[in-house]
């Protein structure tokens, strides 16, 4: 099985030809085809581009930023939703 290890976001992903996977937030209107840059592809060393479909925009599951500090009543709580973008490897 051939995959390809493409970066973007400042992380990196390996992805076959088909797949669909949520990456950090791209600024590309949904429906629009995007270059991605490659690390590595297959067995050989070289980075290249691969085409993907940017099918979604969401944001993801709230988690809960809790900060304490014991015996001086200091306490603040902050939710927050990571953006992403859904897209699928052409």
């Amino acid at each position: 099985m051939s995959y390809t290890i493409i970066r973007t976001g400042g992380k990196q992903f390996p992805v076959t030809s088909g797949d669909t996977l949520r990456v950090p937030s791209i600024d590309a209107e949904v429906g629009k085809s995007i270059e991605v840059e490659t690390l590595v592809s297959g067995s050989s060393l070289e980075a290249g581009t691969v085409n993907a479909t940017v099918v979604a925009h969401g944001r993801g599951d709230k988690i809960i930023v809790f900060k304490k500090k014991r015996r001086k009543q200091y306490k603040r709580k902050q939710g927050h939703r990571q953006g992403f973008t859904e897209i699928r490897i052409d």
